[in-house]
């Protein structure tokens, strides 16, 4: 393990970044696997304040999300179901389609915190249903180039050959 590296992380020796996007979204979170020397596994604590998401509705095609409730209680919007969660809940968020899309809601009157697991794919396809957005993004280890990350929109497909010199 370097320096920075321990095997034990108390949450409350970590430093939150602060966000707010629009009128639904806001939260108080960090990532923090590194810290634990995991490699595979991505970790994160978030705090969100009552009625706000970390994110929007969305679904991975390669990673799985698992979600462990700490405190507070919300609602797990998971493909086309709406799940009433509270402290303990545990919720599973398998790589998939849009059946598989996924949201955590804090609808209580006090913060919401939770632990995010995942696994940490390399390269990996996100798609948001509600605005008919996609993540396309990859990590590149060892390369000079080491990431490519584009956000589209679904429907601005492209012919295989398009643009290609002499097709």
């Amino acid at each position: 393990m370097t320096d920075q590296q321990t095997p034990i992380v108390n949450i409350d020796a970590l430093s939150l970044d602060r966000w707010k996007q629009g009128a639904l979204y806001e939260s108080a979170d960090t990532s923090f696997a590194t810290m634990l020397g995991l490699k595979g596994l991505g970790v994160s604590y978030n705090e969100v304040p009552a009625g706000k998401s970390s994110c929007p509705f969305h679904n991975h095609h390669v990673e799985d999300e698992m979600f462990f409730v700490i405190e507070g209680a919300g609602e797990y919007r998971f493909g086309s179901a709406r799940h009433p969660i509270r402290k303990g809940d545990v919720l599973g968020a398998p790589a998939g389609g849009a059946e598989t899309a996924h949201q955590i809601i804090n609808t209580g009157a006090t913060p919401l915190i939770y632990l995010g697991i995942s696994t940490k794919a390399a390269t990996d396809i996100v798609e948001y249903p509600d605005s008919g957005k996609f993540l396309a993004k990859t990590r590149r280890e060892g390369s000079l180039d080491r990431s490519f990350r584009e956000m589209g929109r679904v429907g601005g497909s492209l012919d295989y050959w398009d643009g290609e010199p002499g097709a």
